[in-house]
């Protein structure tokens, strides 16, 4: 989810109501297939939408068993039923009919008055026509930001349009649930993600019903790659289901104080896993007791710091940036309205220009939480994630060579992209206009090229981040309907919709179903190469969540091995001895005297493999250091070196070199004082 960059003016603080919400079960009405073919549903409900696509999807898998299509990497069909269920109006489905799922919330009758949150996203006076089926006069619309644009034969459009991966991500806030003036449910975050997984499943067996049962449907939740890939064999849209929110199984922190633990955490992905959840973020707009957001700009900026130390205590801290990489600008416009919900003498804080980056990392239950993630074979999204944050999160993840790395919607430091992909991980582009999207997608084309890798998009819909605009009737080049789709096999039409007929050209992205014009119009104003990528999106996606799930930790060739250094600081109490860097207990550390120029060194026993060596430095780390290895003890060659150590976790990757000894000297003090390392680890891959 992000929200939207202009004109937004914050909400005010009104009490929390609570009603429980019952779901009517009613079946589809039947009609007759218009044609046989297996992707025409049985018995669809009428009335309803038109699809506007003809031809039979394709199979989604070519001779070599890749599979094609589009992967959205970030999508939020429920989010309706987050933030307490009145921020984003209508539904993706019902089982009364569209003219059930495609209406306004009861406030925003008569004519908008109290749409408060249609003002705060789009500006205006929040008027607007309340009605959406059939006429849609004022939604949805590629601006309008509180109304479903996921209703699923929109989403059913998509699929036949050559889409065949969509990551659902479940999605809420805590804060913003309870400052907002209307709800009609209580604002626990997890108690939303359960209730949106499960109206998730809710859907594919509504779809089920008009292909005549269980498992007859297009919509198929996947809980593995290969269960995706099978879907996707059978020209079928495979279905992720991801989790962004803000304070994952509980853990807030209130004045830096984390509000869970280990367990929680345990307990928390235990339950994500099982609700069949495979990608998530750790954090997302407030910093939480895992790890520090990136931060939002100008006035959205300000007033979502006022809402961290509603929901904190604390306002955001900046420090200077350690490296190239830094956070978005943080906000420093005024939003008069959040502000006055602060107490009496609290002030959000200036920051100074050159401190760009969140003083707060990945915490000690974050890294935790990482490590939860890769036992259980889950991949981790980073967008939102503070570059400190994420920058110690990548070292976690290079540190065990695993995989299982998402930026799905352009909210990373885009200086990252080759760091992901050297994982094997996978990036996807917000969803923004053709123009835009296209220029970025060939900024970044040659290191895809580098590592053979597609593309995806992320279209962030009931996300509240705003969707490609028109480019205008008299567009030079426009998107001409209809058009074929990119796979050859189907024919797009405008979409139709009761009494409304949309045109990207005139309307933009307006709703899910828009998806197929949105990437024509992307071949159009960028060219077949992007397209192509894109296309090639699904397959990499799988790729990376296939790598993640074979994943195996490789054996440390270290791990109690003998070992001697060039010196070992000495302590009357504690001993700094050189074998303590491979004892396997971080408690312990080998640290050497305080001077340049020091080594410490590990026998194998045997010749082995050697391709990776992890470093976990205390305090006192080496800027400068040089991995080196050996057959025999005495004659040495450089494997791999750096200037710009930082200390942390670091992890030395190079070419398979066959060694016995392996050795870490450095020449370069990174502190005032020596090197000192919690544990080194040697592995063959």
């Amino acid at each position: 989810m992000t929200l939207p960059r202009r004109r937004r003016k914050p909400l005010a603080v009104l009490s929390i109501l609570l009603l429980t919400v019952v779901a009517m079960v009613m079946g589809p009405a039947a009609t007759s297939s218009a044609d046989a073919g297996w992707w025409n549903p049985v018995a669809r409900p009428a009335p309803d939408s038109q699809i506007n696509v003809t031809g039979e999807p394709f199979k989604g898998t070519d001779a070599q068993g890749r599979v094609r299509g589009f992967v959205d990497a970030h999508d939020h069909l429920m989010s309706n039923e987050g933030f307490g269920g009145r921020l984003i109006c209508g539904k993706p489905f019902s089982e009364q009919g569209i003219a059930d799922a495609l209406k306004d919330c009861p406030e925003h009758y008569p004519d908008g008055t109290l749409a408060i949150f249609d003002f705060i996203t789009k500006g205006g006076d929040g008027k607007h026509d309340p009605d959406g089926w059939p006429t849609f006069k004022d939604w949805p619309a590629h601006d309008s930001l509180t109304h479903q644009q996921n209703y699923y034969a929109w989403v059913e459009r998509a699929w036949r349009g050559g889409q065949r991966v969509l990551v659902n991500d479940l999605v809420t806030n805590g804060v913003i649930c309870s400052v907002y003036f209307f709800k009609d449910r209580g604002c626990d975050e997890m108690t939303a993600i359960r209730l949106e997984a499960q109206k998730t499943y809710e859907m594919q067996a509504y779809i089920d019903k008009m292909y005549g049962g269980p498992g007859k449907g297009w919509f198929r939740i996947v809980t593995d790659s290969a269960q995706a890939r099978e879907v996707i064999k059978q020209g079928k849209l495979a279905v992720v289901l991801g989790v962004e929110t803000s304070e994952p199984f509980g853990c807030k922190q209130i004045l830096d104080i984390a509000q869970c633990s280990q367990a929680d955490i345990d307990r928390g992905l235990d339950e994500l896993h099982k609700l069949g959840v495979r990608s998530m973020f750790l954090c997302h707009k407030f910093d939480n007791a895992l790890c520090g957001v990136r931060f939002d700009q100008g006035a959205l900026g300000t007033a979502i710091n006022v809402g961290q130390f509603l929901s904190t205590g604390t306002f955001w801290k900046t420090e200077k940036c350690a490296g190239p990489q830094h956070d978005n600008p943080i906000g420093l416009a005024a939003a008069p309205e959040a502000q006055k919900q602060l107490p009496a003498g609290v002030a959000v804080p200036s920051y100074a220009a050159d401190a760009q980056c969140n003083s707060r990392g990945l915490t000690e239950l974050g890294e935790y939480a990482v490590r939860g993630m890769m036992k259980r074979k889950m991949m981790l999204e980073i967008d939102h994630m503070g570059v400190k944050a994420a920058g110690q999160a990548f070292d976690i993840l290079e540190s065990e060579s695993y995989p299982g790395v998402i930026s799905s919607h352009s909210w990373m430091d885009m200086d990252w992209t080759e760091r992901v992909y050297k994982l094997g991980g996978f990036i996807g582009q917000y969803m923004g206009g053709a123009e835009g999207f296209s220029a970025e997608a060939k900024r970044t084309d040659a290191l895809r090229d580098k590592y053979n890798v597609g593309y995806g998009y992320g279209t962030d819909m009931n996300g509240v981040g705003g969707w490609p605009g028109p480019r205008g009737a008299d567009t030079p080049n426009p998107v001409r309907y209809p058009f074929r789709s990119t796979d050859g096999g189907s024919v797009i039409d405008k979409q139709t919709t009761g009494q409304r007929t949309w045109d990207l050209n005139t309307d933009g992205a307006s709703h899910y179903g828009l998806v197929p014009d949105w990437i024509e119009d992307i071949r159009i104003v960028g060219g077949q190469d992007v397209v192509d990528d894109l296309f090639k999106g699904a397959e990499s996606y799988l790729g990376t969540w296939g790598a993640s799930e074979r994943h195996k930790a490789g054996v440390n060739l270290a791990a109690g091995a003998p070992a001697s250094a060039s010196s070992a600081e000495w302590n009357p109490f504690v001993s700094y001895a050189p074998g303590r860097a491979m004892d396997g207990d971080r408690g312990s550390r080998w640290a050497s005297d305080w001077s340049d120029d020091q080594w410490l060194q590990i026998d194998l026993g045997t010749t082995n493999l050697v391709k990776r060596v992890t470093l976990d430095w205390e305090r006192a780390y080496g800027k400068g250091y040089r991995i080196e290895v050996s057959s025999d003890g005495s004659n040495w060659q450089s494997a791999w070196s750096t200037t710009t150590g930082d200390g942390g976790l670091d992890t030395a990757l190079f070419d398979g070199v066959s060694a016995r000894y392996v050795r870490v000297h450095g020449v370069q003090r990174g502190t005032k004082w020596g090197y000192s390392l919690y544990e080194v680890g040697v592995y063959s891959s």
